[in-house]
């Protein structure tokens, strides 16, 4: 199978890590699945996403003191591999795992997906539990020097042969409940590690290996970042995804280095490699943390980063509980002529970028249509404008801007140019986003 037809276009789908944080339950999962499959399957949202420690008991009781338990209780098989928590996926009971709720996912034309920290339960190698199709244990696989600063639930595996049949264990099983994607964490860069932060090199190949030899095609996904750019390659050869920046949340100083980060990465965007720009933290988010809000982003502040992480190609997790979005941010969603820049085809490139403003550009060589974004990064209101001709010199062939309809995706109004030059009144943090066809 080859790992680049896994994802032709930037996956676009919700997690539940933003609002429900550790805790997200079954009943909430379905529950945003069935919304979107009503609002925003029809303009190219499809993953349902499950967080971090869906295996765990007794998650959100100490948030006060501890966002993850210490060597808390976990539900596993036999064999060391982590299961669903019945408490919280009931329909999880008698060793079905997720096969249930990825049926009622993908009965709704959905697909369906996980997070997993890297490697293996400790409470596994502590328990000497066996190694599908080996004879090691858990505790000979694992490499108990190699752990996570922020998640206490794994030790990483050494890159030997039981510790390859364990991800092929992992995968065999994920695959049987009908998985369409993994989130894989404390892997994308291993930042306990400040002089070895690609320490886990071989797992990402490892876990590539394992989705190979399970017979399902199952995006991956890497976190946390930020992503190293010289092992650029490496990451393009082996996954699908991987996360640019650490978690990113709703504030506009977190907003303004994505600028940088997208313009260091724009080079490595094709069809099934996607460095990810991380969730889309709209609506309301935080319930999990204990700070359940609507975004601190303003309306504009929204409209630039959906129209940067789109221009970009980053794919697209939408991080609020989508039961409760409002109207205004559900028609952000719902924007055709923005998520039109999701479809995997266009050729993306920043144009200029200053402490005040910044310009993106994009074609289709394939139709000609072409995208101009232009992005006030200034507290006040303010006049950008870009040179056509300009933009023309950031691609490989000849740029024109066609003589057919422009509209600013924004406001659906019609625009023309002024002679060479493109311009408009940017809001203080805000965006205007031209569509020539």
């Amino acid at each position: 199978m080859n790992k680049n037809q896994f994802a032709k276009r930037p996956p676009m789908g919700w997690n539940s890590y933003d609002y429900y944080d550790t805790d997200v339950r079954e009943d909430a999962v379905l529950a945003n699945a069935r919304y979107m499959a009503e609002n925003l399957k029809q303009y190219g949202w499809e993953y349902v996403v499950v967080d971090i420690q869906w295996y765990a008991y007794d998650t959100a009781s100490m948030r006060d003191r501890f966002q993850y338990i210490p060597f808390g209780r976990v539900e596993m098989d036999a064999f060391g591999r982590l299961l669903p928590c019945p408490d919280k996926f009931p329909s999880s009971v008698g060793g079905k795992g997720f096969a249930p709720l990825a049926a009622q996912i993908h009965a709704l034309g959905l697909k369906f997906g996980i997070h997993i920290m890297r490697g293996i339960p400790r409470a596994a190698a502590q328990a000497h539990l066996p190694i599908l199709g080996t004879d090691v244990t858990a505790d000979l696989a694992a490499d108990p020097a190699s752990i996570s600063g922020w998640n206490p639930d794994m030790y990483g595996l050494r890159d030997t042969q039981a510790g390859q049949k364990y991800y092929d264990s992992l995968l065999e099983l994920y695959a049987s409940w009908g998985v369409d994607f993994i989130k894989c964490d404390d892997i994308c860069n291993t930042n306990l590690y400040r002089d070895r932060p690609y320490s886990a090199r071989h797992e990402i190949e490892m876990l590539h290996r394992a989705i190979e030899r399970c017979g399902r095609p199952i995006v991956l996904s890497l976190s946390p970042g930020p992503a190293l750019i010289e092992q650029s390659w490496h990451y393009r050869k082996y996954a699908n995804m991987w996360r640019m920046t650490d978690d990113f949340w709703d504030s506009w100083d977190a907003l303004v280095p994505m600028f940088e980060r997208c313009e260091k990465w724009q080079d490595h965007v094709s069809q099934g490699c996607y460095p990810d720009c991380d969730m889309l933290t709209l609506g309301r988010v935080g319930k999990g943390f204990g700070q359940e809000r609507q975004t601190r982003f303003t309306r504009d502040e929204q409209k630039t980063m959906m129209t940067l992480w789109c221009i970009f190609g980053s794919p697209l997790m939408i991080g609020a509980e989508l039961t409760l979005l409002d109207d205004w941010t559900l028609s952000m969603l719902q924007n055709e002529a923005l998520l039109h820049l999701e479809n995997g085809r266009f050729l993306s490139r920043q144009v200029l970028r200053s402490s005040a403003e910044c310009v993106w550009a994009a074609v289709d060589p394939g139709t000609g249509e072409r995208y101009i974004a232009l992005f006030n990064l200034t507290e006040q209101p303010r006049q950008v404008a870009v040179s056509l001709a300009e933009c023309a010199a950031m691609f490989p062939d000849d740029w024109f801007w066609s003589t057919g309809k422009i509209q600013e995706v924004w406001s659906g109004e019609p625009y023309a140019p002024d002679g060479d030059l493109l311009r408009g009144d940017v809001p203080a943090h805000g965006t205007l986003l031209f569509h020539g066809v």
